[in-house]
């Protein structure tokens, strides 16, 4: 894999290695991964088994299309770009390039978002006013304020989950593993 660098190889590696081996990762470099808590690094890779965006947040540029794309992991969030090159314009202005990766997140998946509730409040969303719209990882969570953020920031597995569980369509069909088929 041409231009994932050092580190892009981490992160490759943390895609698809166990949890416990992810607990274990160590960063050594001290410009190519900003502030990195490997149990931040773990959950962000969990939450964004897929990663959200197809293209370089920095060029614009398809994700691929210049090689394998780099991979880079910022406040336990995963960055990916188009090359090597990309990387220090986002390290040089992280706050607007973040700022940027989370809009692009929101509008990715806003549309296919499967609540209608605050997962933190379990109000319905709008009722307060708008809703906000939190970036966690690279994961969209739709709070009914901003006061639900340090709710979720201190336990974000639990509504992480809920919000995988009402994407998770259950089929009618289908039967629990364990209980025996009765025919009708």
């Amino acid at each position: 894999m041409k231009n994932v660098g050092r580190y892009g190889w981490i992160a490759l590696a943390l895609l698809t290695v166990a949890p416990l081996v992810v607990a274990q990762a160590q960063t050594t470099s001290k410009s190519a991964v900003a502030e990195t808590d490997t149990v931040k690094v773990a959950q962000a890779v969990k939450d964004a088994e897929a990663y959200p965006l197809d293209y370089c947040i920095v060029t614009g540029e398809k994700l691929g299309g210049m090689g394998d794309p780099v991979v880079r992991v910022y406040n336990g969030r995963e960055v990916r770009f188009c090359c090597g090159g990309c990387v220090k314009p986002f390290e040089k202005d992280n706050a607007k390039w973040t700022k940027k990766l989370d809009n692009a997140i929101i509008a990715a998946q806003k549309p296919a978002y499967p609540l209608s509730t605050c997962v933190v409040s379990g109000d319905t969303l709008g009722r307060m006013g708008e809703p906000v719209d939190y970036v966690w990882g690279n994961r969209l969570v739709r709070l009914c304020g901003s006061g639900c953020i340090s709710a979720l920031n201190k336990d974000p597995e639990k509504y992480l989950e809920m919000i995988n569980a009402a994407a998770t369509p259950v089929k009618a069909a289908e039967t629990p593993a364990g209980t025996p088929y009765q025919h009708p």
